[in-house]
This record gives structure tokens, sequence and C-alpha cells, in this order.
């Protein structure tokens, strides 16, 4: 903490086992959790809230004003859980008035040069890979994992445990459990091998790719598809969630696979 070529307002609250490498520039109104280090050559502006055992590498610029032209100068906050990862030259925007907070999770990877626009809330769990951008307004499910180049539109949700593959460019809302790639956006399978990895067994796994199977490859439409799967697959919370996500989605979900 005493580093005298970085520069710490005396308002921030920054508990006393916190690294500060030398020319970071941390502003009033700021908290940050012990265990916490920041690499050199950070900004961390008005309003973050950093947790504990964060490690924040050169360049991050985090809860800077949101850019969004409505942005009238309103108090909000940028808050990142503990144990997350923030690699070199990251982007992390605060709220509007509209949520208030751009949030991210606990043990959270962001990669380096992604951005996260303002009131966007990331669970617990996620990666973006390298260049990943994410526009104001979107929600990532816990366990998510964005790969290299991603581009999300404003407003979208992917579910938990949903992997989108590198270059997709992101307009449609995102099933939890499913693998989304090719342009436009289309349904290439479930997330299995990451669902091995969190601690699905074939039994489980099974059931989800049934779940998908008649949503996108039994000629249904989507609500003819939620039917059939609400009248003849069990009730289970893996079932329920899709069914819950796909009737709550606002911007409607993305397509099957494209052969074209």
């Amino acid at each position: 903490m005493n580093q005298p070529l970085a520069y710490i307002h005396p308002g921030a609250k920054i508990a006393t086992n916190v690294v500060v490498e030398p020319f970071t520039t941390i502003h009033n109104n700021v908290i940050i959790g012990s265990g916490t280090w920041i690499g050199s050559n950070v900004t961390i502006m008005e309003g973050a809230r950093i947790g504990k055992n964060c490690r924040i590498f050169p360049g991050a610029v985090i809860s800077a004003i949101p850019q969004d032209l409505k942005f009238d100068g309103e108090d909000s906050l940028a808050v990142i859980g503990d144990n997350t990862t923030i690699r070199e030259c990251c982007t992390i925007n605060r709220g509007t008035k509209a949520l208030g907070k751009t949030q991210i999770g606990d043990n959270c990877l962001i990669m380096a040069t992604s951005h996260i626009a303002h009131d966007c809330i990331i669970g617990d769990n996620c990666i973006l890979a390298n260049g990943s951008v994410i526009a104001g307004h979107v929600t990532v499910g816990d366990f998510a994992i964005l790969s290299g180049l991603v581009a999300v539109h404003q407003f979208i949700h992917i579910g938990e445990h949903a992997m989108v593959s590198g270059g997709s460019l992101v307009r449609k809302d995102v099933p939890p459990y499913a693998k989304a790639g090719k342009e436009p956006l289309s349904y290439i399978g479930i997330n299995s091998i990451g669902l091995r990895r969190r601690g699905f067994d074939t039994e489980k796994i099974r059931e989800i790719q049934n779940i998908f199977r008649i949503l996108y490859q039994k000629n249904y439409n989507t609500t003819q598809a939620l039917e059939k799967i609400e009248a003849e697959m069990e009730a289970t919370k893996e079932r329920d969630q899709i069914i819950l996500f796909i009737k709550n989605s606002q911007r409607g979900i993305m397509k099957g696979y494209q052969t074209s």
C-alpha cells in the first residue's frame, strides 16, 4: 500500500494488505477488498467496488462513466466479486440510472482487451476471452464462456453454462447449456464438455441434449417445441430453467443450425 509512485485518493477505502503497483490511480469513492493485487498503470474510478483476492493487470480501466449519451452524471457503481481476474487493458464501465450498477461475479476471468459496458450483469465463474465486447444491459449467466472476439448486442441474455464460439456476433439470446456459433448465430450443440467438467453426469447431459433436439432438430416452432418439452419430459431443474429462459426472452433465442 505504501507505493509512492501510485496516486490513491484519501477517500478510497482499501484493505491494508492490498498491493498497488506503481503509476496506478485510484479515485475517490472506491472500495477494494483484502488480498487484491492492482498492477501498474491501472485506473480505478469513482464507484468501483472490488472484492477480495482479485487480480487487476496493467492498463485496465475500472468504473469509468458509461459510453451512453443518456448518462447524466448520476451516482452508480461497478461491482466486481471475489477472486476475479481482470487482464491487461480491459474496460469496465459503471452503471446508469437504468440499473445503477455494472456487476461481475466471483471467480471470473476477464481476458485482455475485453469491454463490459454499463448495466451488465456477469454471473459467477464466467470467462470472457481476449477481445470480447459486451454492450449495455447484457446478462451473462454463471459458468458461461465467451470465446475470443465475441461481440454481444445490447439487452442480450446468455444463459448459464452456455458457450459462444470465437468471433461470433450475438444478436439473439443464447439458452442455458447451449453452444452457439456461425453467422448468423446458430445452435451448434450443447456444452457437454463443460458440463462434464462441472460434475454433470451422463444421464443429465442426455436429458439436456433431448430438450435441445426437440427445440432445434424436430422442425417445431418455438411454441410447439416448448409445449412438447413440457408434455413429454419430466420436470427437472434444468428442463424448467431452459423453458423459463425461452419464455422470458425479450429478443428471441438464436436459430437452429444453419447449413448455408
